[in-house]
């Protein structure tokens, strides 16, 4: 866990820090927002920010996005302050911690952050095989592919290989392939100098130099534009990275994982992909089978979800009741587990009993049962007549902005189940909110 302070060391941040590496915490620290960004562009990576609420929140939040740095933002303050933590959460801050500090809520929430990135929880034979497996190599320096539908949990495996392997102790880095722009993606992952390109007011480290000494994972390479292909094989075979802009290699030194829902062999054959960067990749193949495959599985992770999003939300603790697990069992999940995390987050909404029945889970053309959950379906048409004169146009995107609403605005869950990439989904969004076709409420989805 890498916990980075915005703001003097000094009193009760001083004592929330000490408190934090007790934990285990490797604690940065930096003097205000523009020396945050510094070392951030500069490589110095951080899992949680924390920052006092009176600072310039907006501010923070407004430069991590417009440089498309992903990090949790947690706002620090005097514990009678409540509109000033009011303010931090519309700001954009994650959490809020009131000060003097609360040993045991600081912990909580740095278990929280650790636990969202490694928590892999199974009850299946595959899976323990597929654990098994990712701990024998974990300690080698091989490349490996993780392979599998969208949803199943690719992401967690990698993270597990990494705390297993002899880099453990360095950065996970991770970059999402699919959800970052074409032209931009080269910067994200070799880093450029300061006037490279129009936008580039100052100098960034890439993912690459970011990861040094630790684990890169490259999310989705199947979305990867094949020009930048031959410059990611160059940096894994070279084991050295060029700046967008810059005049001089930079070596590194890290170990690659990379994901992919698509078979890779058969993009190459397509021309899609580099067989060259496939093979590079592929030394070792891990393959997660779909939920659908290993049903042994719902319960468990079921029963997680509910308790996060229980705590989440400050509702009751419920257990899934019998004939709601059935119901479970019985769907086919086109989206894996984080379909499961999304159904699951709804029903702990929707509960209003002692468990969580059959009529509080809505799962897609499986309507609810009952009158709690009727409110929250997303209407479908009642028959074939009602998309007769109806463009395709319009029926695409009907289809497009109804699956994101029963997401919860989830993009990626989204694009699993309509069977499209994100970056489609994305421009297709884009698309509808040039033509005044979203309400603000889907713009901010």
């Amino acid at each position: 866990m890498r916990l980075l302070i915005i703001g003097e060391l000094e009193g009760q941040i001083g004592a929330a820090t000490k408190i934090a590496r007790g934990r285990g915490a490797k604690v940065t620290q930096a003097a205000n927002i523009d020396a945050a960004l510094t070392a951030l562009r500069n490589g110095q990576g951080a899992d949680l920010v924390m920052i006092e609420a009176k600072a310039d929140i907006a501010k923070l939040i407004t430069m991590l996005e417009s440089e498309r740095i992903t990090v949790p933002v947690i706002a620090c303050g005097v514990q009678s302050d409540s509109a000033t933590a009011v303010k931090a959460i519309r700001a954009g801050a994650k959490e809020y911690i009131p000060l003097p500090p609360d040993e045991e809520l600081i912990a909580a929430v740095l278990e929280a952050i650790t636990e969202e990135s490694h928590a892999v929880i199974h009850a299946s034979a595959a899976m323990k095989r597929i654990l098994d497996l990712s701990e024998q190599v974990a300690g080698s320096e091989a490349n490996i592919l993780i392979t599998g539908e969208s949803g199943t949990g690719k992401e967690i495996i990698a993270r597990y290989i990494h705390r297993k392997s002899k880099r453990a102790g360095n950065s996970f880095i991770s970059v999402n392939c699919a959800a970052i722009p074409e032209a931009l993606l080269e910067s994200e992952l070799f880093g450029h100098e300061k006037g490279a390109f129009t936008g580039a007011v100052a100098r960034r480290i890439g993912k690459f130099e970011e990861a040094n000494n630790g684990t890169l994972l490259l999310d989705e390479i199947s979305e990867m534009d094949i020009r930048l292909q031959a410059k990611l094989l160059r940096a894994i075979q070279e084991h050295e990275i060029d700046r967008v802009g810059g005049t001089r290699p930079v070596k590194v030194n890290l170990r690659i994982v990379a994901t992919s829902n698509r078979d890779l062999q058969q993009e190459a054959r397509k021309g899609t992909f580099r067989e060259d960067l496939y093979f590079r990749l592929n030394v070792i193949n891990i393959h997660l089978p779909p939920l659908r495959d290993r049903k042994e599985d719902i319960a468990p992770i079921g029963a997680y979800f509910i308790e996060k999003y229980a705590k989440a939300n400050g509702m009751p603790q419920r257990k899934l009741s019998t004939v709601g697990l059935e119901k479970l069992m019985r769907y086919s999940w086109p989206g894996n587990v984080r379909e499961l995390e999304n159904i699951m987050h709804r029903a702990v909404l929707l509960a209003t009993g002692d468990e969580i029945s059959p009529e509080a889970i809505t799962l897609p053309n499986m309507p609810a049962e009952g009158p709690a959950a009727g409110a929250a379906s997303t209407p479908g048409p009642s028959g074939k007549n009602e998309l007769v004169g109806r463009t395709v146009e319009s029926v695409e995107r009907d289809l497009i902005l109804d699956t994101l609403n029963y997401c919860l605005g989830n993009r990626t869950h989204a694009a699993n189940i309509l069977g499209i990439s994100i970056r489609t989904l994305r421009n297709k969004l884009k698309q509808y909110g040039d033509e005044g076709l979203l309400s603000a409420e889907e713009k901010r989805a």
